[in-house]
């Protein structure tokens, strides 16, 4: 009898600690598919920047500086997101990826006030489009940073509660790091598109 209460004690432990991780690992793979939203957004965000460039290059000859620094913010987000994608929560690639957005949005924001200066430039179509374009993908990123951050907190207050922190601490669940804009004023700014 005594023998058959420690096997069926046995039998709970081992239930409830499959309970503990697979909730563990659902959670986990539901913020790595809300950071792939957010992936998805961003890339469609770089493959507008080159557009904007070459629409913008014609007009403003005299502001290559300007130019030459959203491409490089550019490559330098785009490297960051990649890297992001590979382990999304990692805290080294999530800062890495909110400083390089952060450099890009700024960079974005110094053409738009200088695209003020052409009129030319304001008055294109290709370039009125992909300031809708962008202004869309903002908003797009925005709401995808919202529901990745939802979900790496659903999935660190889960791993934090007892028992599921015993669970988390012996299968090496490590605390996913949240995509927050960066520090500087400037940068917690979208980029102005309308003209």
């Amino acid at each position: 009898m005594t023998a058959l209460i420690i096997l069926g004690i046995i039998i709970v432990c081992i239930l409830a600690l499959a309970v503990i991780y697979n909730s563990l690992v659902t959670r986990k793979n539901q913020y790595k598919n809300a950071f792939a939203q957010i992936d998805v957004q961003l890339k469609r965000r770089y493959d507008l920047i080159p557009n904007l460039v070459e629409v913008v290059k014609k007009y403003m000859q005299h502001e290559r500086e300007t130019l030459e620094a959203v491409i490089q913010a550019r490559n330098s987000a785009v490297s960051a997101s990649d890297q992001a994608s590979k382990n999304p929560g990692d805290p080294g690639a999530m800062k890495n990826l909110s400083a390089s957005e952060g450099m890009l949005s700024g960079a974005l924001g110094r053409l738009f006030a200088l695209s003020e200066s052409y009129p030319d430039l304001k008055a294109n179509q290709n370039m009125a489009e992909l300031q809708e374009e962008l202004s869309s993908t903002e908003n797009r990123i925005a709401f995808a940073r919202q529901a990745f951050n939802d979900a790496v907190m659903t999935y660190n207050i889960a791993r934090e509660k007892f028992p599921a922190n015993l669970v988390a601490g012996m299968f090496n669940f490590t605390p996913a790091e949240l995509l927050e804009a960066t520090e500087a004023p400037e940068e917690r700014k979208a980029p102005k598109v309308s003209f």
